[in-house]
């Protein structure tokens, strides 16, 4: 075989293993069953490390798909695994599939009417993020991909996670478990994908950002101590309630005047206060509680190591003591450069060019973090909400809803983008 002849057959083999094959039968066939799962999932939600129907629904499908299954991984999930008819890498697709502590308010056929308990009250539970949706996406990923093996150069593994929103008080849950249980290893995963549905998108339409797209979530506890005395002589005691006070607004201006908001966002939030018992009584202590984002790693060491500073600062200046703890909750989903470059022409080809946009960096959080920081990670947002719509209702919100026309999009796009990563 001549030079020419064997340069002409290497162009050619990657020039078809660059393209998506055609899959349209195969969409065309999953499309109701996703819709009908995601209804079937809405209509009977689970809370976090609880999802046992949801986890039982998923396994028996990706079983009747012949995929190897892994259940009971942080005590609720679902891992499949997809061997493809050739060798290659290893991509990983997650889904989460818990629900939250909400009342639905829509007015539904599939709405949910499941009443359950959180920290020990009885609630309404409802997919009020759109998990449901993400669940089923997945499952739909799972079944044309089963049916495509001579198309898989490598291994798809299938990440259905409990606990998204974070496992209850005492207890592990979420990515972090996923994780310590092995997910991302035998066999140990190259490059993951997420995605996250959005009722204030119009269907159709993806959005992304490369580096940092969701922040970094920290909750912070601050304990400050004072000198109890009568409230008509506080001269005699040392305020924990001015103190704290004092500390707020000492907190706002770290963010104010201490950290470059034009590079990226940052908010400490505090959620919580707590102290006194009586009008007429300055109370010994006060006790306040919130939350940090970050999008930026240096600047949430520079926030945390000033906070920490400033609390025992300002508590010493009004002669009183306090203390700052801080506690991670998820990392900054940060979206690997080089891999949102890769594969966002695969984005393009599925959703047409206009309809793949960059977005600023959101302030919200998301576990899927953690996966990132074991592999290179592609995290984006997919349109929920009816075109033209001029109504549509936040995540966590009683009257959140979706869509349901805009899921074979996700389907689609997470299908594609495994072959592409795959067979690149």
């Amino acid at each position: 075989m001549n030079k020419l002849t064997l340069v002409g057959l290497l162009l050619s083999v990657s020039f078809a293993f660059s393209q998506s094959p055609n899959l349209e039968k195969d969409y065309k066939a999953v499309e109701g069953k996703v819709i009908e799962w995601r209804r079937d999932i809405h209509q009977n939600p689970e809370l976090g490390n609880r999802e046992f129907k949801t986890a039982e629904k998923i396994a028996k499908h990706l079983k009747s798909l012949g995929i190897d299954i892994q259940t009971g991984v942080a005590h609720t999930g679902v891992v499949g695994l997809l061997k493809g008819d050739m060798p290659g890498k290893v991509v990983a697709l997650r889904a989460d599939i818990d629900a939250l502590p909400v009342i639905e308010r829509n007015d539904l056929p599939y709405k949910s009417i499941v009443i359950s308990e959180f920290l020990g009250e009885k609630v309404g539970v409802m997919h009020a993020c759109g998990h449901d949706a993400h669940t089923a996406i997945l499952m739909g990923v799972a079944e044309v991909l089963s049916k495509n093996t001579d198309k898989i150069k490598g291994t798809v593994k299938f990440i259905f996670q409990p606990s998204e929103e974070g496992p209850p008080p005492g207890e592990e849950g979420g990515a972090l478990l996923m994780i310590k249980e092995g997910v991302m290893e035998n066999p140990k995963v190259d490059a993951i994908f997420g995605l996250h549905i959005n009722s204030q998108t119009p269907i159709g339409v993806i959005r992304y950002k490369s580096g940092g797209i969701m922040a970094a979530a920290q909750s912070f506890t601050i304990k400050v101590k004072g000198k109890q005395s009568h409230g008509s002589q506080p001269w005699s005691g040392v305020d924990p309630i001015l103190i704290s006070a004092k500390i707020i607004d000492g907190l706002q201006t770290i963010i104010s005047r201490e950290v470059n908001l034009t590079n990226e966002a940052a908010v400490i939030t505090v959620g919580k206060i707590k102290s006194g018992v009586r009008f007429n009584i300055i109370p010994e202590s006060a006790e306040m509680i919130g939350t940090i984002r970050t999008l930026d790693y240096d600047m949430k060491d520079h926030i945390n190591k000033r906070m920490i500073e400033m609390v025992s600062m300002i508590a010493k200046a009004y002669g009183g003591e306090a203390t700052c703890e801080i506690k991670e909750a998820t990392e900054i989903t940060y979206n690997e450069p080089s891999l949102v470059d890769q594969m966002l022409p695969t984005m393009q080809k599925v959703a047409g060019a206009e309809n793949v946009q960059t977005q600023k960096a959101i302030t919200g959080a998301e576990d899927f973090s953690y996966y990132q920081k074991e592999a290179p990670g592609f995290f984006f947002f997919l349109g929920g909400m009816t075109p033209g719509n001029t109504e549509s209702f936040p995540h966590h919100t009683p009257d959140f809803k979706i869509d349901d026309s805009g899921l074979l999009l996700g389907v689609k796009t997470l299908t594609a983008m495994s072959l592409d990563y795959l067979n690149k």
